[in-house]
């Protein structure tokens, strides 16, 4: 019941960023990250702070959200996939536990089967022999 919650927690930040993704390809100009890093990096050098406008640094705010909501959809996509990949070898596993199960339980049996048998080993051998009678001339 706790990973249902946990997967459900995620399900709806997915649907979050995904909003916040379409709201990024809207908004953002910068091509990638990296550029939209190097822009900030820019505008707040030591000698730039004192020209930056707080307009730019809001605009700059919301672009770096924007970025940061299209980095979690992409991690919340990846964990998610890990999940079904992770639920899929669970199934696999189960089956394969289920499988060397009756294998051992059909093993102990025929086990057990012979434990319970008292017969010598010179009785085994006769087992399987076709009884003969004698003709009486």
């Amino acid at each position: 019941m706790f990973l249902v919650k946990i997967l459900d927690r995620y399900g709806k930040q997915h649907d979050d960023d995904l909003k916040a993704l379409d709201r990024q390809s809207k908004a953002l100009d910068c091509g990638s990250h990296h550029e939209l890093l190097e822009l900030v990096e820019s505008k707040l050098e030591e000698s730039n702070v004192d020209n930056v406008s707080v307009g730019s640094l809001v605009q700059l705010e919301e672009h770096l959200e924007n970025a940061l909501s299209v980095t979690r959809a992409r991690k919340t996509e990846l964990m998610l996939k890990l999940v079904e990949n992770l639920k899929e070898k669970e199934k696999l596993l189960e089956e394969e536990n289920h499988v060397l199960a009756s294998q051992m339980e059909k093993s102990n049996l025929v086990r057990a089967e012979a434990d319970n048998m008292d017969v010598s080993p010179g009785q085994i051998s006769d087992i399987n022999l076709p009884v003969t009678l004698p003709l009486l001339n």
